[in-house]
């Protein structure tokens, strides 16, 4: 339930500017881009947004519109002169071509699993009856549209896995329709469910309908801006219309509360969590299901820690909870009383951050962080350790998975790391024996390329990790084109995954590095909250002082050094590109919060306040604006090659964040080297976003800079 500006990994790519050899450098006009004269009041402090009006949405505003087709074609005019441009789009679908498998999951007496095989827009959802048998079609999202920007959000099947309710996703909106389909006759019903946003389908036991939550329908042409406000639970019985679906929990004095419905593991209780922003910090309420009128009880929090319901035996709750335990624990609560002296602990708080629990196989799958990299620990239900679930490879990777029933007998996850693709395993609960049962065939060797952790120190002392990616023998002169990707923030951990994109960069001999800032949730809640809100220019620090490590280690130096990061990472790389501009020889900000003051009036906006604070905050507001990307640029500066990227369907962070620091930026540039903003249409903020433009777009970062590199 975190709604944050998500984690961006679509195309993974940049290098770095030297101001030299850039062969198209004066072929580039900027569009002429008006001003008005707006200034804002904020605690006292007059506030200049003169490109205030690029905030509007580009289908209702034709001005906003006309300067996104300038923008457009001065950008793609100066990428379509760049010679190296075929040969990566070339290379990278070459690469990207390969089968990739989900892990599969049981529903009912088949699995599920999807599938890519290797160009599709979408992936494919597939059913067998058995592992090794053969797989028919579900779902197949590339029928559903010409262009592949028509997306699967999301599935949930009932109990006996005879019924699939699943999102539909258009454009890459955050809102979302959800549908119904027979899953033995392939029928898709009636049941259409619009309007849906931040929410799941939970079924009841029986299978005749499932809980969602929804927002009111937006007013005509406000659908991509407006706050989003007073989610409700609803029941929809299978076969009616959404008009007829019972409302079963609300708080109207409470607008900005949003909530997750979820079942008991014995049916007999609706479980509804409440949250109001990123922070894991809830309230949770239960009622009969036999008596959905009845008012909700609440059971536990205040939105002062987190509280994950994870399921029930009888009137005892498990929870995973942060309460007195920074790093998570597991505890049972029972609802008669529910008091904290009379919780159980099933699971103590570790060394390590507790990431994930799975109830499966009468057993507790724990998921842990060591510096970054995962680990699982298989209990007892009373909490007795059996055992750590074996990974192959060297330990610098990532599992997940693991879900399932209770009474499951099987549970499958994926492992990888950066150089090695996503294989997949069957794990038996009971013997606790790992079968490989699908591995990716991809022309990659693992063992040609070098993946290491570090650890440098920020400017205040912390000791901060750092991963390095890069191909075996690779010489250290000091001069290595490097790629500094971060995020840091809403508590989200950056592991080692596997990347396409990543892969090319060092096929092209280019160093990966990926830090762990504080504003993550690698350490727990201590690393998280000491990259927040006044804490966030801790965040911005770490990032800089990875890249002055890299620098001083003689792996790079400021012209060949890149950094990129995506929505909360491009408020990452406008901070740090706008505070250090001469550190950084090029700058790939992907859909990023860039006006700090203004971030909270849009759509999802409200909910990052828990991260960043407020401006309508005298003292947050002090903070905000001395970091804030749009705000900081100086006329007359001298910064690095960008090349900003959004999409005109963001609704999540709207673009008008990346318009107005893109011409804002234009304006102030004083130095030779090229500040563009590409804007993808019929796309959002990255999710559901089809192949052929994920390769079309990382082709495009590439060629700008090898052209801005001098890279041959």
């Amino acid at each position: 339930m975190r709604w944050a500006p998500a984690l961006v990994v679509v195309g993974m790519m940049s290098a770095g500017f030297s101001g030299r050899g850039t062969a198209v450098a004066a072929e580039w006009k900027y569009p002429p881009t008006k001003t008005v004269d707006q200034v804002d009041d904020h605690h006292g402090t007059k506030v200049a947004d003169p490109y205030r009006w690029l905030e509007d949405d580009v289908r209702v505003n034709p001005d906003v519109k006309a300067w996104v087709e300038a923008e457009n074609a001065v950008t793609f005019g100066y990428l379509e002169k760049l010679p190296q441009r075929t040969m990566l789009k070339d290379r990278l679908t070459k690469l990207w071509n390969y089968e990739r498998f989900s892990s599969p999951s049981k529903q009912g007496s088949r699995y599920v699993f999807s599938k890519n095989d290797g160009l599709q827009n979408q992936a494919v959802l597939y059913v067998q009856r058995r592992l090794d048998g053969p797989s028919d079609v579900l779902l197949d999202p590339n029928s559903w549209s010409k262009d592949g920007t028509v997306a699967l959000s999301g599935t949930s099947f009932s109990e006996d896995g005879k019924f699939l309710a699943y999102g539909v996703q258009d454009a890459g909106s955050d809102w979302n329709t959800w549908k119904v389909m027979n899953v033995e006759t392939k029928a898709v019903l009636d049941d259409e469910l619009k309007w849906l946003k931040f929410t799941s389908a939970t079924w009841l036991k029986d299978g005749s309908g499932f809980f969602y939550a929804r927002y009111p329908e937006p007013e005509p042409g406000a659908a991509f801006q407006k706050l989003n406000l007073n989610q409700k639970v609803f029941f929809h019985k299978l076969g009616t219309k959404q008009a007829d679906d019972k409302q079963v929990f609300a708080n109207p004095d409470e607008p900005t509360w949003g909530f997750q419905a979820d079942i008991s593991d014995d049916g007999k209780y609706l479980v509804i969590t409440a949250w109001k922003g990123t922070d894991d910090k809830y309230r949770v309420y239960y009622k009969p299901v036999a008596n959905l009128d009845a008012e909700a009880t609440h059971l536990v929090g205040n939105f002062d820690h987190e509280y994950s319901f994870l399921g029930n035996d009888g009137t005892t709750f498990y929870f995973r909870t942060d309460h007195s335990a920074p790093k998570r624990r597991v505890v049972a609560i029972d609802l008669f009383p529910s008091q904290p002296d009379a919780w159980r602990e099933v699971i103590p708080e570790q060394p390590h951050v507790l990431t994930g629990v799975n109830l499966l196989g009468n057993r507790v799958f724990a998921t842990y962080l060591r510096d970054a990299r995962t680990a699982v620990k298989v209990y007892s239900t009373s909490g007795q350790f059996e055992r750590d679930v074996g990974f192959d490879g060297n330990g610098i990777g990532t599992a997940s998975g693991f879900g399932g029933k209770r009474t499951d007998n099987e549970t499958f996850y994926s492992y990888q790391s950066f150089a090695t693709p996503p294989s997949i395993y069957r794990y038996d609960p009971t013997t606790g024996i790992s079968f490989l049962l699908r591995v990716p065939a991809i022309d990659v060797k693992p063992d040609d390329y070098t993946v290491e952790q570090v650890f440098y120190t920020s400017k205040d002392g912390t000791k901060v990790p750092m991963f390095l990616c890069y191909k075996k023998g690779l010489e250290k002169n000091g001069a290595l084109p490097t790629l500094l990707y971060g995020y840091g923030g809403f508590n989200i951990s950056l592991t080692p995954t596997f990347s396409v994109s990543r892969l090319l960069w060092m096929e092209l001999g280019g160093v990966f590095a990926m830090p762990n800032l504080r504003g993550g949730g690698e350490y727990g809640e201590a690393w998280h909250q000491g990259g927040t809100k006044l804490n966030k220019q801790n965040v911005f620090d770490d990032f800089i002082g990875a890249a002055e490590w890299l620098i001083a280690n003689k792996y790079t130096k400021p012209e060949k050094l890149a950094i990129q990061g995506g929505s909360n990472g491009g408020l990452l790389v406008g901070a740090c590109m706008t505070q250090r501009p001469e550190l950084f020889g090029a700058a790939l900000p992907a859909v990023g919060v860039m006006d700090m003051l203004r971030f909270h009036k849009f759509t999802a906006g409200r909910f990052w306040v828990d991260d960043y604070g407020s401006a309508d905050n005298a003292e947050q507001f002090a903070a905000l604006i001395k970091y804030s990307p749009y705000h900081v640029l100086k006329p007359g500066t001298k910064y690095p090659a960008t090349m900003v990227t959004t999409a005109d369907t963001d609704d999540r962070v709207v673009p008008g964040h990346s318009f107005k620091f893109a011409a804002r930026l234009q304006a102030c540039q004083a130095g030779s080297a090229p500040t563009l903003i590409r804007i993808e249409t019929r796309a959002g903020h990255g999710a559901g976003k089809p192949t052929a433009k994920i390769i079309e777009e990382v082709a495009d970062q590439y060629a700008f800079l090898m052209q801005v590199l001098g890279m041959k």
